[in-house]
């Protein structure tokens, strides 16, 4: 059984029944809200239940999930991704602790996996064959993948500066890619009207309420992995701005079931330059479009769709927002690889430039603790991994020479 009491609008406080295919409000075509009955969950979904539950990934938190209790969830593992303690570079850092969640050990390689199982178990729940979708290449990918493991038809929009690496998982995965010649804006408006048009399951997250709820048990593993003791601060790369929403809520269901006793702060972490929901939460007015100057393509959203929850899951946790340069996200990469080990994208890595930057800044405090959600493997953009790394060096085959240039 789960937990789900309705869906309800944030802006018209409309309530309706959590139907499959929801997607914006019918009266006033707000965002819609998934709402549960925490009375009821905190008489069973405990730590002990949870403590017992043997499965690993994302739908181990089922109660607290929009899905039947007979739901048939993809066969592709997704959630249950390392957290790693990470001394070294969190002194490099000047932080007293830090965690690296890797999200680019799910199935295509980044978080949106989540989002997108959730998008596949609710197309099938609602009789759909066929599922689409905009994206800058990760959603994309995500999708394709659980599309193709459910035996659903995908349909991907994404615009003409999506990866080639993100592109190729696309075609392997059987989707239908239309890489449309403009930005995301032009691609999520196309994927609207082919959407509309042809009545196709929208995975698109900016207006499917479902999505967020994928992505909020990200947060539900990181406080399961830290046995239940909140982190002072988790910092997000934020494009669209479901992905920090998604965070926001699940540890809020956490803290009104009690599995937790506090909540953490969340450092919102844009490029500079396309950083449109950090500019609106600066001057606490309304979202302006910005142009998407920035080589970490997986959060370049000039025109977020879905700036409202962000927006107040920024605020409601006491965050902040930071910006940071594409040279400080290169440098980022080169120093999350050189002392974690672990290899990030362009945006996977845009949150620890962050969290050095908010340290220095002093908005986090040496004595605090956090935790950096890497979105999605270096692997996806090798590219820019080169750009950050250097070439290699090229040398004959003669060890004298070789000895030489190790010398050097």
């Amino acid at each position: 059984m789960n937990y789900v009491s309705s869906a309800v609008c944030m802006v018209c406080g409309h309530e309706m029944p959590p139907a499959a295919d929801l997607t914006l409000c019918p009266r006033c075509g707000g965002l819609l809200d998934i709402r549960y009955d925490y009375r009821r969950a905190r008489q069973r979904f405990c730590r002990g239940l949870l403590a017992a539950r043997k499965d690993p990934t994302m739908w181990r938190y089922r109660e607290l999930l929009p899905v039947a209790a007979d739901f048939a969830p993809p066969p592709l593992r997704v959630g249950g991704t390392p957290l790693y303690d990470c001394p070294r570079l969190g002194a490099a850092l000047g932080l007293k602790r830090l965690w690296i969640k890797d999200e680019g050990v799910n199935p295509t390689a980044s978080m949106k996996d989540r989002a997108s199982a959730m998008a596949a178990v609710k197309a099938v729940e609602g009789g759909y064959s066929q599922i689409a979708c905009a994206s800058t290449g990760n959603a994309a990918s995500s999708l394709a993948g659980a599309a193709a493991s459910m035996g659903l038809r995908s349909y991907i929009f994404v615009p003409q500066r999506a990866p080639m690496g993100k592109i190729a998982q696309l075609l392997i995965f059987g989707a239908r890619v239309m890489r449309v010649q403009g930005d995301y804006q032009d691609a999520f408006r196309l994927s609207a009207q082919a959407i509309d048009h042809w009545g196709w399951y929208n995975r698109n997250a900016a207006v499917n309420p479902y999505m967020l709820e994928g992505k909020k048990t990200v947060a539900m593993e990181i406080a399961e992995q830290l046995q239940w003791q909140t982190p002072d601060w988790v910092a997000v790369s934020v494009g669209d701005g479901c992905t920090i929403a998604g965070v926001w809520k699940g540890f809020h269901d956490l803290y009104e079931c009690g599995l937790i006793q506090r909540l953490p702060r969340l450092l919102s972490v844009q490029a500079a330059g396309c950083c449109p929901i950090n500019a609106a939460f600066a001057k606490g007015g309304p979202l302006v479009p910005q142009e998407e100057n920035t080589l970490a393509d997986s959060i370049a959203v000039g025109h977020p769709r879905n700036p409202d929850k962000a927006l107040q899951a920024i605020a409601a946790s006491q965050g902040a927002a930071v910006n940071v340069t594409d040279e400080e996200i290169l440098a980022a990469m080169r120093l999350l690889g050189r002392l974690a080990g672990v290899f990030a994208e362009p945006a996977g890595a845009a949150a620890l430039a962050g969290l050095s930057k908010a340290v220095q800044a002093g908005i986090l405090p040496p004595e605090a603790t956090a935790v950096h959600i890497v979105t999605g493997n270096g692997l996806k953009d090798v590219s820019n991994g080169i750009k950050a790394a250097g070439e290699p060096m090229d040398v004959p085959p003669d060890l004298e020479d070789l000895k030489k240039r190790l010398q050097a």
